[in-house]
Parts: C-alpha cells; sequence; structure tokens
C-alpha cells in the first residue's frame, strides 16, 4: 500500500472531523483510494489549547514554514476558515506543488478565480466540496453528475442556523430571539449569529454554487441578499394559513442568458420538498433541461458530517489516475459570460403585512396605489385590532406575480399615507414554476 502524506492547517470544528475520520476509517479509505493517508503536520495557533479529540503533540505546530518546507508533503488541507492568511497559505502551497482541499466558502466566493488561476498555472488539483452544504455532495454532483445537462434553476436551504430558528419558530412558535438563543446553546449559532441570520453565509455559497451550474464568474457583490431578522411568529401563522412555510432561500435561474441571484426569505408551497427540510439540515434543489428536478439533502454543518466531504476530496485526489508527484491541471469553469439581473427586475408574488389605521377607506387608499403601479391583490385579510392600540389593524396582503420595481414604487408611496403606520414585513413568494 503506497502512502502519502497530507497537512491539515487548522484543528477547529471541521479539522477535528477530519482527523477523526481520517483515523476511524482508515481502512475503508485505504481500500478506496489505493493510498494510506498519514497527517505529517497540523497547523494551530496555540499548542496549548484543549481541543477535545487526541492529536500526538509532535504533529502539531505554529510554523506555516514546517508544512510549505517539508516536500513529503503532497496535499494540504486548509479548514483555517476567514480569508487571510487562509488565502496566503494556499497560494504558497500550490507555488510548491502541493494539492489544495478547503472547505473554505468566503475565500472561495469572493477570492475564487485567483486561487483557480494560481492552481491552473501550477498544475495541482484544488477541491471544495465542504465549502457548500457540508457533507452533501452538491459540488461533485454538478460538476460530475450534470455535465450532460443545462440548469435551468436551482434553489437552496443552505444554512443550517437559519433553518433550525426557522423550524422553532414554526413548531415550538418561538420568537425569532428565542429561538436564535435555543441556536447557540445547541451550538448552530455563533455568540455573532450576524453571517447566518443576515444572509451572508448563504450569500457566500450560493455565488459558489451558481458559479458552477452555469459555468461563469458570479462576484458576490451580484448575489442580492436579506436575512431573516424581521421574520416574526404572526409571518410564520400567516404562511400556515396560506399553506406555506418560510424558508431562507437562496435562488438561481437563468432566463435567455440573464441570471437572477437571491437569498431572501421565502414563502413556499407545504407540499414542496423544500418545504420539509427541517433543523440543521441543507437541501439544494436542481432543475435540469434533460434530467428534470434533483434534490441534494443532508447535514449541512458539523465536524463529521463537513469533515466527511474534505476526506472525500482528498480521496477524490488520489484516486485522480495520476501518480500523486505528477502534475494535473484543474477544471476551469468560468465557461460563458452571462449578464447578471438586478433584483428590480425579479417577477414574484409577494406577501405584505401592514398596520394602519381604524378606519373607513384606508384599505380604499392603498388599493388604489396598488393599481397605479399595475400591482394586482390575490387576497386580502384583515386582522382585528392591535392590542396595544386599539385604533390600529393589521392588514395582510397577498399580489399576484408582479415586477418587483413595481412594488418596490408602490411600497415607497403607501409608506406615505397617514393612514399606514408600518410595513411590517415583505416577503417574496416562490411557486416553483
Amino acid at each position: 500500500m503506497k502512502k502519502v502524506k497530507i497537512a491539515l492547517m487548522g484543528l477547529g470544528n471541521v479539522g477535528r472531523g477530519v482527523w477523526m475520520i481520517l483515523n476511524s476509517n482508515k481502512e475503508e479509505i485505504m481500500k478506496r483510494s489505493g493510498y494510506e493517508v498519514d497527517v505529517a503536520k497540523i497547523l494551530v495557533r496555540d499548542l496549548e489549547k484543549d481541543r477535545y479529540v487526541d492529536v500526538p503533540k509532535e504533529l502539531l505546530t505554529t510554523d506555516f514554514n514546517e508544512i510549505i518546507n517539508d516536500d513529503s508533503i503532497k496535499i494540504v488541507v486548509e479548514v483555517m476558515g476567514g480569508i487571510e492568511p487562509a488565502r496566503e497559505y494556499i497560494l504558497e502551497s500550490m507555488k510548491r506543488k502541493k494539492h489544495i482541499v478547503t472547505a473554505n466558502k468566503m475565500l472561495l466566493a469572493t477570492g475564487g478565480d485567483e486561487l483557480f488561476e494560481k492552481a491552473d498555472s501550477e498544475g495541482v488539483m484544488f477541491n471544495y466540496e465542504a465549502s457548500v452544504a457540508g457533507g452533501i455532495p452538491i459540488i461533485n454532483g454538478i460538476n460530475e453528475s450534470l455535465t450532460a445537462n443545462k440548469v435551468e434553476k436551482l434553489y437552496g436551504v443552505i444554512n443550517g442556523t437559519t433553518n433550525y430558528i426557522l423550524t422553532k419558530m414554526e413548531f415550538d412558535n418561538l420568537s425569532f430571539d428565542e429561538a436564535l438563543y435555543q441556536a447557540q446553546e445547541m451550538g448552530y449559532a455563533e455568540a455573532d449569529p450576524t453571517s447566518d441570520i443576515e444572509g451572508f453565509d448563504s450569500q457566500y455559497k450560493l455565488a459558489i454554487l451558481s458559479s458552477l451550474a452555469f459555468g461563469t464568474k458570479i462576484k458576490v457583490e451580484n448575489v442580492y441578499r436579506e436575512g431573516i431578522t424581521k421574520i416574526e411568529s404572526i409571518d410564520i401563522q400567516y404562511a400556515r394559513e396560506f399553506k406555506k412555510v418560510i424558508k431562507l432561500l437562496a435562488i438561481v435561474k437563468e432566463n435567455d442568458g440573464r441570471l437572477e441571484l437571491r437569498v431572501h426569505p421565502t414563502m413556499i408551497p407545504q407540499n414542496h420538498p423544500l418545504a420539509n427540510v427541517y433543523d440543521s439540515f441543507n437541501a439544494v434543489f436542481i432543475k435540469g433541461n434533460a434530467v428534470g428536478d434533483l434534490m441534494f439533502y443532508g447535514r449541512g454543518a458539523g465536524d463529521l458530517p463537513t469533515g466527511s466531504a474534505v476526506v472525500s476530496d482528498i480521496v477524490s485526489i488520489l484516486r485522480s489516475n495520476i501518480d500523486i508527484d505528477n502534475l494535473n491541471p484543474v477544471v476551469k469553469n468560468n465557461l460563458w459570460d452571462k449578464e447578471i439581473g438586478s433584483i428590480r427586475d425579479i417577477t414574484s408574488k409577494y406577501y405584505i403585512r401592514l398596520t394602519v389605521e381604524d378606519r373607513p377607506g384606508v384599505l380604499g387608499e392603498i388599493t388604489s396605489v396598488f393599481g397605479g403601479m399595475n400591482v394586482s391583490l390575490l387576497s386580502v385579510i384583515q386582522k382585528g385590532i392591535d392590542n396595544d392600540n386599539e385604533n390600529k389593524v393589521t392588514l395582510v396582503l397577498v399580489t399576484h406575480y408582479t415586477k418587483e420595481e413595481n412594488i418596490v414604487e408602490s411600497i415607497d408611496s403607501i409608506c406615505k399615507l397617514n393612514s399606514v403606520y408600518k410595513i411590517n414585513n415583505l416577503i417574496r413568494i416562490e411557486e416553483f414554476n
């Protein structure tokens, strides 16, 4: 059995998972890859930190040079996270002809082009399955299994933290703050949960998936983003009345060579497969022109699921039918230039919740504004008097399909009406037509 030496950069949550899988599944990995995988070095920040995993101390180092200057190390696994020094270390490793595996979604989404170009010029492999959706093999699914298809649409529940929060709000009737606190207690949410609840994490992941699925360069800033912080229990209840659920949905669609890219809370039908993705699970739903509808489902985060994807990438390099010492060019994904549309150009149905003055004629004022902007209403619900103010009532409106630009201009005008106290929420509705 041939032996290959690898190095880990990082021994946090994902790094521990990689270490445990490489040791507990050693025989399976050897048989499937043809190599015995030997972890030669592990880069950490603090040698004395307790990492709750049994790792020989002689493997730990705080000096990146011990990895880069060791020619016997053929694969470098980056699970540090963040932009720097991860970017610098990966580029330097590529220069030394070391193949790379990474789980770093932020780095890929913001600086992926540089890394792909460097890997191509140096002739090394660059795998990143673990960067999106944890243990779900979505990257390889797109790169390998769907190469005969033209992907038309992609939808994803790709952030476990927000999905857990919305699940608890739906089934346990928790408020957003209560559900977030529980997610933090369970270890699903960080002490600073901004990246998850404001949609940044999903934005990074959608940029990566869209680049692959549609063969074009996607800049993170071209992905429209909204988080879930405005979602209240009452919105969950109204969604239930409409036979829908609310998910933080990542969406990309192609229409006549133009892509729409967006991450935002979305009401979706209760009978759609994505509506039944609960807790910290992730799922990606793809529509291809040949294969039809596919859904990839599984654990989207955690040490072992994400570690599983990392180890799979290591095995993929070892099984690539080349000698590990030889060079192997990477496959480029930037095949076409596609125009990126504005969020104002999309067409959708909309759920709008308002607090208005309780008097005759108010609904007429509001519907008149919508009519003037060519926005047609599908349904109107008026609930009882506001508990805090007997002069206020809640209105819930659902529109027919309409252009976002018309909705935005309508809302701007409605906000100026004296009878309207507040636009409480606006949520897009996806019917998967």
